[in-house]
């Protein structure tokens, strides 16, 4: 469906992604995990194209869509979903105004101009807050709400753009262990009712491993790992973060686990997410 080949993105002498390949080819819910400034968001906005790649080629049914412009490169950013991790809401406008802005995309200028919105896109926005479990909220300005409820207005927001992915960038790394789990099950919701790709950045372990079904480790821009979660071994994280023989999984750990947070003290030892992925 998706291949990267040597995409490549250089900051002056810095490389931040370096010569990644490797391609996605059915939907699959997929964690990128490794330390900060392992290149995993730079990797997804260029994905997204909100950060132009240096080198190399991203192909989606055989087009490069690192060479789109104008129109066709708009279409594509309709169709790759973008979830932040300071949830990009305007904070002013209600929750329902927000989510209908995932379809100014696909509207016309003078109608994006306006913020005109038709009555289907009125319902839809609605039907999305209600898959969220938030609809209750829709009058409500997007300030008003916390954290974990901001971000799944987000996800209902992605939605709108009906793309053939999703691309989370660090979705749960603002929220608590209760809200995290929230939103992770929504994207895991996400992937297995619209058997769409969901590429989800995550600094945790535990994480990955409760709700990916493949894991792509990422250090100093490059592709240390790809493979299956149980394949994470404690020796395997090591080599993602850079880490020596004291490294313990646990400083990673989000230990979301039915909302209750709590930690292992032994190295490789973890709690995941209960029934995360079922």
């Amino acid at each position: 469906m998706i291949q990267f080949q040597d995409v490549t993105k250089t900051f002056g002498v810095r490389t931040a992604v370096d010569k990644v390949t490797f391609s996605i080819d059915h939907p699959q819910m997929i964690g990128v995990i490794g330390r900060s400034g392992a290149g995993k968001s730079t990797l997804l906005r260029m994905i997204n194209r909100l950060t132009p790649a240096t080198s190399g080629q991203i192909l989606f049914k055989g087009e490069n869509i690192l060479s789109l412009k104008g129109a066709t490169m708009r279409r594509w950013q309709r169709d790759c979903a973008m979830v932040f991790q300071q949830f990009n809401l305007v904070p002013r406008l209600d929750v329902v105004t927000n989510v209908m802005l995932g379809r100014l995309n696909g509207h016309g200028t003078l109608k994006s101009l306006f913020n005109i919105f038709s009555k289907d896109d009125v319902n839809s926005a609605l039907a999305a807050l209600d898959r969220l479990g938030i609809a209750q909220e829709a009058t409500k300005r997007a300030e008003e709400l916390s954290g974990g409820q901001q971000q799944r207005v987000a996800i209902a927001r992605a939605l709108m753009q009906d793309p053939h992915m999703v691309l989370a960038d660090e979705p749960i790394a603002s929220l608590d262990p209760m809200n995290a789990k929230i939103v992770m099950d929504a994207l895991r919701e996400i992937h297995e009712r619209d058997n769409k790709i969901v590429l989800c950045n995550l600094h945790t372990l535990d994480t990955a491993r409760a709700y990916c079904d493949r894991v792509i480790g990422m250090r100093d821009g490059k592709i240390v790992f790809d493979g299956a979660p149980d394949a994470l071994s404690t020796d395997v994280a090591r080599e993602i973060y850079g880490a020596d023989e004291s490294f313990n999984e646990a400083a990673t750990s989000t230990a979301i686990d039915n909302g209750q947070s709590s930690t292992q003290n032994s190295a490789g030892a973890m709690t995941p997410a209960a029934a995360a992925a079922g």
